[in-house]
């Protein structure tokens, strides 16, 4: 068994890895926005959950939330009589996403703050609402501040994926550790994952050199 041989199982493990790199992207950018408003928020219940949230999922291991979302969260719903069984990808992409979208979280109260206090001022003067100081004055000008954060983020979160392979979810690495076990030729294995995640991560990181692009435009448009 050759490289060309070992291409179309690691194949297959690739577009696992992509979607499901897909989906906890999507999912985390929603959680950095919800929670990282919501430290911002006035409201105390809000405000305390997404601190809550942010401080729990910074604080764990990534390895130990995936466990605890696939392994035990089950064995908490046979204890209250209640099917809390999670499939492999559905575990991976809320482990993947919650934990993403913590460090983003404060990277968008961050952006958010980083806004000149005299905006702030103006946008008061013109008799705004908090709500539409944060619409039309803060995040318009927060979000471009946001993406080169956002787009390490996206590329770690591309990396992190590999742990889900410890849940059997047949990802890249899964495959690769299958094959490796077969054949025990680790070095062509490991070479070939190491340049497909490469390869991965230089077209996720073009994307969002492009996202960031359009952000930019998009910002310059309404200046």
């Amino acid at each position: 068994m050759d490289w060309i041989s070992y291409s179309k199982p690691l194949m297959e493990g690739a577009w696992v890895t992509v979607q499901l790199t897909i989906y906890s992207t999507i999912l985390g950018a929603i959680a950095s926005f919800v929670f990282g408003i919501g430290k911002l928020s006035h409201n105390w219940i809000a405000k305390g959950l997404s601190i809550a949230f942010i401080e729990v999922f910074r604080g764990t291991s990534l390895l130990v939330q995936l466990f605890w979302l696939y392994f035990a969260l089950p064995v908490l719903g046979q204890q209250i009589g209640v099917d809390l069984r999670l499939p492999p990808v559905v575990a991976g992409t809320l482990a993947l996403g919650l934990n993403i979208g913590a460090y983003g979280a404060e990277v968008v109260r961050g952006a958010i703050q980083a806004v000149p206090p005299s905006q702030h001022e103006a946008a008061k003067a013109l008799d705004f609402t908090p709500r539409q100081v944060l619409w039309r004055i803060s995040l318009p000008q927060a979000i471009p501040e946001m993406m080169p954060s956002f787009g390490n983020l996206a590329i770690q979160n591309l990396k992190d994926t590999a742990l889900v392979s410890l849940i059997s979810l047949g990802d890249l690495a899964f495959r690769a550790e299958q094959i490796r076990n077969f054949t025990q030729d680790s070095v062509t294995i490991y070479t070939m994952l190491l340049f497909m995640y490469f390869g991965m991560a230089l077209v996720l990181t073009a994307f969002m050199k492009l996202l960031e692009r359009s952000v930019g435009r998009w910002r310059a448009g309404r200046a």
